[in-house]
């Protein structure tokens, strides 16, 4: 982290934790405050960003990106179609059987401007 002091806002942004979380820990280890320039009141702090923080995030990374395996499969044609048709509301799904009772696939493909190999 680059400045010494950040608010938890501040400190949020940066490691992905919430605010809230930031200030759970502020209060639980212990961490130096200071109230921040400006705001009256007393409730808003900066905290001092030490070793200590530095080490205490460092040790809870695993908690902030959690692990996931990421695969794209290639959904064959019929599973895409399939998907986008359940993703229509009814009524476009009955404009769609309309088309195609009244075009055919040739009508919907020219409407796609795709050609066959034989055009």
């Amino acid at each position: 982290m680059k400045k010494e002091w950040l608010t938890p806002e501040e400190l949020a942004q940066e490691t992905g934790f919430s605010r809230q979380t930031i200030n759970k820990w502020v209060k639980k280890e212990q961490w130096t405050t200071a109230p921040k320039p400006g705001v009256q009141g007393g409730k808003a702090r900066m905290i001092f960003i030490d070793e200590r923080v530095k080490n205490f995030l460092k040790s809870t990374r695993h908690a902030a990106e959690p692990t996931a395996t990421y695969r794209v499969t290639h959904n064959s044609l019929p599973a895409l179609l399939m998907t986008s048709l359940q993703q229509m509301n009814a009524e476009e799904q009955d404009q769609l059987y309309s088309l195609l009772l009244r075009e055919g696939i040739q009508g919907l493909l020219n409407r796609l401007s795709i050609r066959g190999n034989d055009q």
